[in-house]
């Protein structure tokens, strides 16, 4: 009885400290995992160079309540925000990532703060789905696509 007990905390434990997904080349997911990473250190740092470099040339991206943006003019557009407005906090939480040859899909949370003009923060979290591309050796995202979620 005490060997049952055991096994099966110790297995349901086991599931939850796994519960995210990796399949594909360690190489290539620990690139993702990385550029996911760096891609929230640029919304923080308002880095737009840098968020525009995080996707591929003909990407497109599709934020909640809006058409689909085309191309390295309309994400900068987005991304960018009035000077009076920063964003505190950006984490990328992933479930799962599967390489399949040279791209990739990525799916989870994310979660986030909004320092407002006023001094006042909002925070916000939410689903999201990229589809990553390998570019020149380099894993960059081609599709965005998130919402929010209470």
């Amino acid at each position: 009885m005490k060997f049952t007990t055991t096994f099966f905390l110790l297995l349901f434990s086991s599931s939850l400290c796994f519960a995210q997904e990796y399949m594909g080349p360690k190489k290539d997911i620990d690139q993702i995992l990385k550029n996911a990473k760096n891609f929230s250190e640029h919304i923080v740092d308002s880095d737009y160079e840098m968020i525009l470099d995080s996707y591929t040339a003909d990407a497109k991206i599709f934020p909640n309540n809006m058409e689909i943006l085309t191309g390295k003019e309309a994400i900068l557009k987005y991304w960018t925000l009035p000077e009076s407005v920063s964003i505190s906090h950006h984490k990328l939480i992933p479930e799962e990532i599967k390489v399949i040859g040279v791209e990739a899909y990525d799916y989870g949370y994310y979660e986030g703060t909004t320092k407002k003009a006023d001094g006042s923060e909002s925070s916000w979290k939410g689903k999201y789905v990229v589809i990553w591309r390998k570019e020149e050796g380099q894993w960059k995202m081609y599709l965005d696509i998130w919402n929010g979620v209470r």
